[in-house]
């Protein structure tokens, strides 16, 4: 265990980052799997853009790398023109 104050306050924030970017990433998740099995088009079409901003969020913040977040975004968009 940690002596210093700062270690202290360095673990009690990690935590808070921990919790908060897994509530994020595991919410884009779901959204990811509700796009993904939507059949109307114009469903997935509006449920597209939301979906994108939240992937774009998740790469700014370094929860996921820029590279998985273009690679998930046109994966996503190809599979919403294909409808």
């Amino acid at each position: 265990m940690a002596n210093h104050k700062s270690a202290l306050k360095r673990i009690r924030s990690n935590e808070k980052r921990r919790v908060l970017n897994r509530y994020q990433h595991k919410t884009t998740r779901n959204a990811i799997k509700a796009l993904r099995i939507a059949t109307d088009k114009a469903d997935a079409t509006a449920k597209l853009s939301s979906v994108i901003s939240m992937i774009d969020k998740l790469a700014k913040k370094n929860i996921i790398h820029d590279n998985k977040a273009s690679n998930l975004k046109s994966k996503l968009t190809k599979h919403v023109a294909k409808l």
